[in-house]
């Protein structure tokens, strides 16, 4: 039996000491002919997000391929998450909330649903008008990026959803999601030896698995780059600064795999990606936040990645979706 108060998050720890990690409660959706009641719009819509946080930076990186930032603005929250959970802030690379006037997040929740009691969570996409929240699960929130702004997109961005790829990047996502993305969590939060090693046991399963998907392939799904991919992507680009070590991953090291860390660098490289990667927002928020797990709060000054290696991928399959876009070329590096 797991003592729930070992827990960093003692309400999303079972009785096994497994994470089971709370459902996202704002689900509706944004759609271009308004049949959802949220119509898509410029200037309606806002993002909060975090730098630090992977879920968050899933919809970051679709604002940007899609060309949408000057249809959706984006505030970005403090990376320390206190007692009192995600604030704004005025700081380096984040800042006071200019929309809503929000010092915590917590408020848009309330604002929302004032019987909510769950944990405060990014990203959250606020609709202006009604002054609600629309949305508060990533998966969903990229998917409306992808596909419900179009008449404000750039015209060159590509589909990361295609319908005939559609089943099997599902089943993609389904097994990174439970295995990676999720996995993580599932076990640097576990408080028993037994959940840890399932949750251990099931990660490296899984990131062996992709290691050998990608040997010969040089994007997960069809030939080309789909939001499994980016939903991958966001996970790996912290593993081995924060996971390999904060949530004891450590088996072995994303640069250790000889196909998914040059598959890493190919990602890193598209046109303006490396600019959403923040590792000091990364690091400040795991090492100075989960304080179960780090109780000094000290933040490791390592490790050294050299991302801008070559990745010698090319041969494996087409250029990058967004490498053509003149929205994108802005944001290169």
């Amino acid at each position: 039996m797991s003592d729930a108060t070992d827990a960093e998050f003692p309400r999303e720890s079972d009785e096994r000491g497994r994470w089971v990690r709370q459902e996202s409660p704002f689900r509706n959706r944004v759609t271009a002919d308004g049949s959802s009641g949220f119509p898509a719009a410029a200037g309606r819509y806002h993002l909060y997000v975090s730098w630090a946080c992977p879920w968050a930076h899933r919809t970051i990186l679709f604002r940007r391929f899609e060309g949408l930032e000057e249809a959706i603005g984006m505030t970005v929250v403090d990376p320390i998450r206190d007692e009192k959970g995600w604030r704004f802030r005025e700081g380096e690379d984040h800042g006071k909330d200019e929309v809503e006037g929000f010092n915590f997040l917590a408020e848009a929740y309330a604002a929302t649903d004032p019987a909510f009691d769950g944990r405060v969570t990014v990203p959250v996409l606020w609709d202006t008008d009604r002054k609600t929240i629309v949305n508060n699960e990533s998966a969903e929130i990229i998917r409306m990026l992808n596909v419900e702004f179009d008449e404000w997109a750039n015209p060159e961005a590509p589909d990361f959803y295609p319908e005939e790829l559609r089943e099997e990047i599902d089943a993609v996502n389904d097994r990174v999601y439970r295995h990676v993305n999720d996995g993580v969590y599932q076990t640097g939060f576990a408080t028993t030896q037994a959940a840890y090693d399932e949750a251990f046991d099931a990660l490296f399963e899984a990131l062996d698995w992709l290691d050998a998907r990608l040997e010969g392939a040089r994007w997960l799904v069809g030939n080309r780059q789909t939001e499994a991919d980016w939903r991958l992507f966001t996970t790996l680009i912290r593993f081995d600064t924060v996971y390999h070590t904060h949530f004891k991953c450590n088996l072995r090291r994303i640069v250790d795999y000889p196909s998914l860390w040059p598959y890493l660098r190919d990602l890193y490289q598209q046109p303006g990606v490396a600019a959403t990667v923040n590792f000091d927002h990364i690091k400040r928020h795991y090492y100075g936040t989960h304080r179960t797990l780090n109780p000094k709060g000290i933040v490791p000054k390592g490790p050294a990645l050299d991302l801008d290696a070559a990745h010698d991928r090319a041969s494996l399959g087409p250029a990058g979706a967004v490498a053509g876009s003149s929205a994108l070329g802005a944001f290169g590096r």
